[in-house]
């Protein structure tokens, strides 16, 4: 938080008993930005909050449903926002502990001064630590086991092992938890700006998987073809870990053309705060999460196959994502991206990519052709088995050539069609219909490959396939 912005709060909450504390502390001490501010105040948290809106002339002003007794204030222009909570049993030290971890536990007179550190949170940041408030801390709330997780990633500490030990006995609680408390921890895990697969791992180790994600934790030991090097599960989170480069540098993931636009792309707003990147990384938690029902030994005595897994994963991922009260924008477009992950790879063997097949492929992966064909390098990448480098080579080759008709695509609106569907039919004298759509979608494909660029040519093209 800014200087002016704390004189701003200094001065609306001027004569009230008040303490920055929580992560506000906590990451000014490691030198951290933050745009949220957490106060604890001895008195009315509803009239402290309305004092800083009308001292910052304007911005909402609201009470919090899922934190008792909690405002919040959020500025004009979207830039930081405050929440303030009544002082616990009117004793700050008693408040302290009543939160989640040491480290943030830490508070600071509003007017300044030395911190309150009662149970050692400075020295835990100091050395990296990550430790319960109290014994209590995961029973007096079990969303904390799932932010545990969280902190230890985006703060790059370390839960301490008593504290790592008390989780699984309080994960189940988790399923108590309202879903969009979760899916406000699970974003930030899956997003994080470090490296997010040590802490899926850490959720799997401490019970948290299986109550927030099982479906995930079904994918153990699921076999696959001999195409694969790794378990369904620990494929998944190697993709994951391969769609994250592809997120930083998409030329070491074997992109190089496109590596620009491909970083842009994935940078841009998607929805629930998230971007397209964090999107394709939760296509990666369950682009395969119907495995475990589709897998079928191959006669060829090569393992396992799993037809219909893109179609029925995709049918799950929105199951999934919409039982944690996820957007419809990021439940489609992880599905999208389920569905259409295969897609590419069929083509990697069909000889040079033309026109047609392109336009093809474009049409049929719609919003997310560039997302999808990024997408399956990562996937590729992860598939290590019989013949992998040869395979991963061509893979990538294919997709960084599909990538420039999918960012031409974007880049130029969509024509309006050489000839309107009822104009079509009464050219040439057939009904509305199936058929009628078959022959728009192949004018718009041969307008594509450049072999129809005229109404009168479409017309004459019509038919000729009449």
């Amino acid at each position: 938080m800014s200087d002016a912005r704390l004189e701003l709060v200094r001065a609306a909450l001027a004569g009230t008993e008040a303490w920055l504390v929580g992560g506000t502390v906590r990451d000014r001490l490691l030198g951290r930005p933050t745009g949220d501010v957490d106060i604890v105040v001895s008195g009315d948290p509803g009239a402290a909050v309305r004092a800083v809106r009308e001292a910052a002339g304007g911005g909402a002003a609201f009470e919090l449903s899922d934190r008792f007794g909690a405002w919040r204030y959020v500025s004009r222009d979207r830039t930081w926002q405050l929440d303030v909570l009544a002082l616990r049993a009117g004793d700050l030290h008693a408040d302290l502990a009543a939160r989640d971890f040491t480290v943030n536990a830490i508070a600071e007179s509003l007017t300044g001064g030395k911190v309150i550190d009662p149970l050692g949170g400075v020295f835990d940041l100091e050395h990296h630590e990550l430790r319960a408030a109290s014994p209590r801390a995961f029973a007096d709330d079990p969303l904390r086991c799932l932010r545990a997780v969280r902190l230890e990633a985006e703060l790059d500490l370390t839960l301490v092992p008593e504290t790592a030990a008390l989780i699984p006995a309080h994960a189940a609680g988790l399923e108590r938890v309202a879903p969009e408390r979760i899916f406000s921890e699970l974003k930030r895990i899956v997003g994080t700006p470090g490296d997010p697969v040590p802490a899926l791992a850490r959720m799997s180790e401490v019970g948290v998987t299986a109550v927030v994600l099982p479906e995930l934790e079904a994918l153990r030991g699921v076999e696959q073809s001999v195409y694969h090097h790794r378990d369904v599960h620990d494929h998944t989170l190697e993709v994951l870990g391969a769609t994250v480069l592809i997120g930083r540098d998409p030329a070491a993931a074997g992109l190089p053309r496109h590596a620009a636009q491909l970083e842009a792309l994935l940078a841009e707003p998607l929805a629930d705060g998230v971007t397209r990147g964090d999107g394709m990384r939760f296509a990666a938690l369950l682009h395969d999460v119907a495995k475990p029902q589709t897998a079928r030994r191959r006669l060829d005595g090569r393992g396992y196959g799993f037809p219909g897994h893109h179609e029925v994963g995709a049918a799950t991922a929105r199951a999934v994502l919409r039982r944690l009260r996820a957007s419809e924008r990021l439940v489609e477009y992880v599905a999208a991206l389920t569905e259409h992950h295969l897609r590419l790879g069929f083509l990697v063997h069909g000889g040079p990519l033309d026109a047609r097949t392109a336009h093809r492929y474009l049409t049929a992966t719609g919003p997310v052709a560039a997302d999808v064909t990024a997408f399956t390098v990562a996937d590729r990448l992860a598939t290590r088995g019989r013949k992998a480098d040869a395979a991963i080579a061509a893979h990538a080759a294919l997709a960084d050539e599909m990538l420039g008709f999918a960012f031409e695509r974007r880049a130029v609106p969509r024509p309006a069609p050489l000839v309107r569907g009822d104009e079509l039919a009464a050219a040439l004298g057939i009904a509305p219909g199936p058929r009628l759509g078959e022959l728009l979608a192949q004018l718009e494909e041969d307008r594509f490959a450049g072999e129809v660029r005229t109404r009168a040519e479409a017309i004459k093209r019509a038919r000729e396939l009449l």
